[in-house]
């Protein structure tokens, strides 16, 4: 990826250093028609007859002005042009020249929603050439829910629970595990792991209701203890969701009480974060365990206002605990244009500090590995990669 004419040696770094995206979907292989596009540029609906456009938003101006040119049509293209050209190319073309061109060397995809047909890890890394790879990151309640809908008695749910995710999580190319409790109960739980006793009842009532979603606070709780005692990182949805969240209930600030009682165990991945990503960076400030990134946020904002959301993210964050995520889900524009304001906002944020002598250029170059790669590399235990030189802990 070429860095912007004219900007300094930082842009120049990060514009070639192939990213890990530790977080992120598969894309969709089905070509998509004009209102399957628009449901998937934004976190909320596509409201027909209301005459509000997913285009017309910070994210649908971002992909006019940044995808467009990789669909050979100029910038800021119309959005219905820009419909009719994707489908002319068709979904393995699209796919492969916004993968390719994102420069992302290393997925870690979370493949526990898939509402319509999405990539495989492999086809991801496969469309995205250059011998990228990718890795799995196992949603722990589809795991439950599996469990659930195969059936079993209340009071053996909690084994066989904590044996189907050792399974899910011992399975070859799996990296991290991960739970959107934030969307199912919020974080505001009590911290403490639940007793044998406890789960049997909950679970009494979660199966006596088939095919129902996991909700229910004891049985999330048991989930994140259990992600605990499989010992690999856990992810966790923060922040900005689409509107099946409470968005009060997914500060991570709520969880302090329990990443007291986890200290010293597993690392622990805040996702996204916005707009709580101050709250973030308090966590991962005094919990040697929090790592966090702003991920979701960053195509949604666009390139321009990217570097803003990473200053507030990296106000007191110390530098070895923020990685790079796109959260891309569906469309491979989202890859592509996560990757673009993670470079720019994160290049300009680092320039200015050290055109402000407030950091060496090696510092920031150290720091811009780290954040893009190394960070990943290290808690994720990555260290055969393609393309890359040998890890620096």
């Amino acid at each position: 990826m070429a860095a912007p004419a004219g900007l300094g040696p930082v842009h120049e770094e990060l514009a070639a250093l192939p990213l890990i995206d530790h977080h992120c979907h598969g894309v969709v292989t089905a070509g998509l028609d004009p209102t399957g596009l628009a449901s998937l540029l934004t976190e909320g609906e596509v409201w027909p007859g209301s005459g509000i456009s997913p285009f017309d938003s910070p994210v649908g101006v971002a992909v006019r002005r940044y995808c467009a040119p990789l669909l050979d049509l100029p910038r800021h293209a119309p959005a219905d042009r820009y419909a009719a050209r994707r489908a002319e190319l068709g979904a393995a073309e699209v796919n492969r020249r916004f993968l390719a061109a994102a420069g992302t060397a290393v997925f870690c995809v979370d493949t526990g929603y898939a509402p319509v047909r999405l990539t495989t890890p492999a086809e991801l890394a496969g469309a995205a050439g250059g011998g990228a790879v990718a890795y799995e990151v196992v949603r722990l309640e589809g795991v439950a829910e599996a469990v659930a809908a195969r059936g079993v008695e209340a009071g053996e749910y909690g084994a066989a629970v904590r044996a189907a995710a050792r399974e899910a999580a011992g399975a070859p190319g799996v990296v991290a595990v991960k739970s959107v409790a934030a969307y199912r109960t919020g974080f505001g739980l009590d911290p403490a792991r639940p007793t044998d006793a406890e789960v049997t009842r909950a679970a009494a009532g979660h199966l006596a209701r088939p095919g129902g979603r996991l909700e229910d606070p004891v049985l999330v709780r048991h989930l994140l203890w259990t992600a605990v005692d499989l010992g690999l990182p856990l992810q966790l949805h923060t922040g900005f969701g689409d509107n099946d969240i409470r968005l009060h209930r997914a500060d991570p600030a709520l969880l302090t009480d329990w990443l007291h009682r986890t200290a010293g165990t597993i690392p622990v991945m805040l996702l996204h974060c916005w707009p709580y990503q101050r709250q973030a960076a308090h966590l991962a400030a005094v919990f040697e365990q929090v790592y966090l990134d702003v991920g979701l946020a960053l195509h949604h904002v666009g390139p321009v206002r990217a570097g803003a959301v990473l200053a507030e993210a990296l106000e007191i964050t110390p530098f070895r605990k923020l990685l790079y995520s796109s959260d891309a889900f569906g469309l491979p524009e989202f890859h592509h244009l996560g990757a673009v304001a993670f470079r720019r906002g994160l290049a300009g944020l680092l320039q200015e500090r050290v055109d402000a002598d407030e950091l060496s250029l090696a510092d920031a170059q150290r720091i811009a590995h780290w954040t893009g790669r190394d960070n990943a590399r290290r808690i994720y235990g990555l260290t055969d990669l393609p393309h890359q030189e040998p890890l620096k802990v």
